[in-house]
């Protein structure tokens, strides 16, 4: 999957304002939370379909991959993220329902190069009183967080309330805050995705992997996933080497870079975990080969923080203006300009009254307009 770019969900409904009502979901269009979505299986009887490769949108900085069907040049604007690449490790037991979290920190669990994990708070609400974290108060907890902000975003505005019973969102759930994320992995993975298919992306990232020749870890739900280097490692690496695996010039020169700020200690998961919103945003854009979309992205998929919010996804800018009412394929028509569905100060205008939880709201946006946030993550 490339940046900002989105393959619609042929069975959805548009769900138009102001009514948004929808027939309930089949089967097929609920949303599985996955790390990597696995490709779509055509009907039994029709032909195989042939993967096609997708574009980047212009100023996406870079993207993350996934080997969900490209879209055609006619589905150009249903664009949307997509999510890390890092293996998720998926609980098998109940996802805890009391770890303190705060909508402008990191909610995710994050791994270490080292093999431990990392969290904003400590795991205990007694424990993450300002005093001892050095953090603002935790607002709500992982069993809380997701119910907090879905009744947020419907007391904001009702018409809200069918599109969010249609489509529950995993991405904030219980399980999904539980889900352990590698953050150099899902960077690296999503400097190796940009411009390029799924299926290259893949192929490039398994010979990426093979340069370092290291064995497979175990995931508690049993799958196995070959290890993934860590930023020592990968910062040994000259650029010939990093080009063996199918890497462009510049994006071995990207992928060294980021490994050299994470040896360093410039950037890691203690930071990532606790960084507030604008430091995040402005450690991870330095970063050659990160641009600010992309960070929006993997600060909502990665790491789990709940009040982002990009006006420069285009999918956002649609999903906004049908919200509004707004007819989206007349708009279209007109074509030119970044904003073509909707000025970026009437989406800040919009989101803010959703606030702290625009994350969630921007998720929405997507649904509202039936972009398909299985290849999201979410």
């Amino acid at each position: 999957m490339t940046l900002r770019r989105s393959a619609r969900l042929g069975s959805l409904p548009t769900i138009k304002p102001p009514l948004l009502h929808s027939p309930a979901p089949s089967k097929a269009t609920r949303v599985q939370h996955s790390a990597v979505t696995k490709p779509r299986k055509a009907p039994a009887k029709s032909k195989k379909a042939t993967p096609k490769t997708t574009k980047t949108q212009p100023n996406s900085g870079t993207s993350y991959w996934s080997p969900e069907p490209a879209v055609t040049e006619k589905q150009e604007l249903d664009n949307h993220p997509s999510p890390t690449n890092a293996p998720i490790l998926r609980p098998q037991t109940p996802p805890p329902l009391d770890r303190p979290v705060d909508p402008h920190r990191t909610n995710a669990t994050l791994i270490t190069p080292h093999g431990s994990t990392v969290n904003a708070y400590p795991a205990h609400a007694e424990d993450a009183s300002p005093s001892k974290t050095g953090l603002p108060r935790p607002t709500a907890t992982t069993g809380t967080l997701l119910e907090k902000a879905t009744a947020h975003l419907i007391a904001t505005d009702p018409r809200l309330a069918p599109v969010i019973a249609q489509h529950p969102c995993p991405l904030f759930s219980p399980a999904g805050l539980a889900e352990e994320i590698d953050p150099f992995n899902s960077l690296v993975s999503s400097i190796i995705g940009q411009q390029v298919s799924g299926a290259a992306a893949k192929s490039i990232r398994n010979k990426f992997l093979t340069l370092f020749d290291l064995p497979d870890t175990v995931a508690p739900d049993g799958h196995r996933h070959q290890k993934f280097p860590t930023p020592d490692q990968v910062a040994k690496c000259d650029i010939p080497t990093l080009r063996t695996a199918g890497l462009s010039q510049r994006k071995a020169e990207y992928v060294l870079g980021l490994a050299e700020k994470f040896a360093s200690g410039e950037l890691g998961a203690r930071m990532l975990a606790k960084a507030t919103d604008e430091e995040l945003l402005e450690k991870l854009i330095a970063v050659r080969g990160l641009g600010k979309w992309s960070v929006e992205m993997f600060a909502v998929f990665a790491l789990k923080r709940i009040d982002v919010f990009s006006t420069g996804d285009l999918g956002v800018q649609r999903g906004c203006a049908a919200f509004m009412g707004r007819d989206v394929s007349k708009i279209k028509g007109k074509g030119g300009g970044k904003f073509k569905y909707m000025s970026e100060k009437d989406m800040l205008e919009l989101s803010a009254k959703f606030a702290p939880y625009r994350s969630l709201f921007m998720w929405y946006m997507w649904r509202i307009e039936d972009v398909d946030v299985a290849v999201l993550g979410g």
